[in-house]
């Protein structure tokens, strides 16, 4: 039988390269055994992926102790931080805040964390106080699955799946690929209003209108009226199940009132005004188109004639 020089070439290769192999495996084989006290064989090569998969488990073991059994209400998290204004221990800055805000401390002691000062954290493990880190550097638990050093924050649910934006500087949750951010706004929006939300520049830089909260850092969920204005979701629910239809900042309908005016036509209808009051006419502004007009008053209500919008007030007469 007979080979050629490439296929020479070829097994002569093949056989150096498992003769590295089986030396690399004896001398894996001979740490084994000085470290475990046992026996290996380099034919078998399991006792090297055993140890390998063995201290895998223990290093996830160790990182993930104590998973979602620390925390407070804001965040379930393995560490708790030092409060740079105070120098005082807290679970989370929201902790601080509420605590710090309340109406029973002294209203010029009142005060926020200044968050990205925060430079001290605890392991609620080990009680280890530290640098702002991950890994505890005294017991090497994992003080937190997600955490951005930015923001000087931890939190082991990542079901929120967090991320940090640059354009907020803050770390938002509900998955970087559902939202964009505007920079005009200055906030971050779902891709869903990508090419269709009105801007307001810093739309989010502001108090909620109704609860007041700094909507930016709200930990609530937003909602962006078709003015583009913005406010918590859940005052706007508040404010719709007591009949307010309007932002309270602009004044226009925060949804489609078309039904609602067809009813005002139907009962402006059946109610005329008395003889007096009939040719009576005022001026308004419309708050949903900004029309200014000249209209036939009525007591109920005056309707825009460029928009047919109710939504009005009157300016004069």
């Amino acid at each position: 039988m007979s080979f050629s020089m490439e296929e020479v070439e070829m097994k002569s290769s093949a056989a150096e390269g498992l003769e590295l192999n089986y030396q690399q495996q004896n001398e894996n084989c001979k740490v084994y055994e000085e470290e475990a006290g046992g026996s290996c064989t380099p034919q078998s090569g399991r006792c090297c992926m055993v140890k390998q998969e063995s201290n895998e488990v223990e290093a996830t073991e160790l990182l993930d102790k104590g998973l979602m059994q620390y925390g407070c209400s804001h965040y379930r998290r393995r560490c708790r931080i030092r409060a740079p204004c105070c120098d005082e221990i807290f679970d989370c800055r929201h902790c601080h805040n509420e605590a710090k805000n309340n109406i029973n401390v002294d209203q010029g002691l009142r005060h926020d964390i200044p968050r990205r000062q925060v430079s001290k954290v605890i392991c609620s493990l080990c009680g280890t106080e530290q640098q702002v880190q991950q890994v505890c550097i005294n017991c090497g638990v994992c003080m937190g699955k997600y955490f951005c050093k930015s923001c000087k924050l931890f939190d082991d649910d990542t079901s929120k799946r967090q991320y940090h934006c640059d354009g907020c500087g803050i770390c938002r949750i509900g998955g970087q690929e559902n939202f964009f951010h505007c920079h005009k706004c200055g906030c971050c929006y779902s891709v869903l209003l990508e090419n269709s939300h009105p801007c307001v520049e810093g739309a989010m830089h502001h108090d909620c209108p109704v609860c007041f909260e700094f909507l930016f850092e709200s930990r609530q969920d937003v909602t962006v009226l078709p003015c583009g204005h913005t406010i918590h979701t859940n005052c706007l629910k508040d404010m719709r199940d007591h009949f307010q239809y309007a932002c309270p900042l602009c004044s226009k309908s925060v949804c489609d009132m078309s039904k609602v005016w067809e009813k005002f036509d139907e009962e402006i209808t059946t109610t005329p005004m008395p003889e007096p009051y009939q040719n009576k006419m005022v001026s308004i502004l419309c708050n949903d188109c900004g029309t200014k007009s000249l209209v036939r008053f009525h007591v109920l209500a005056r309707k825009c004639p460029n928009c047919k919008s109710y939504n009005t007030r009157q300016t004069q007469g």
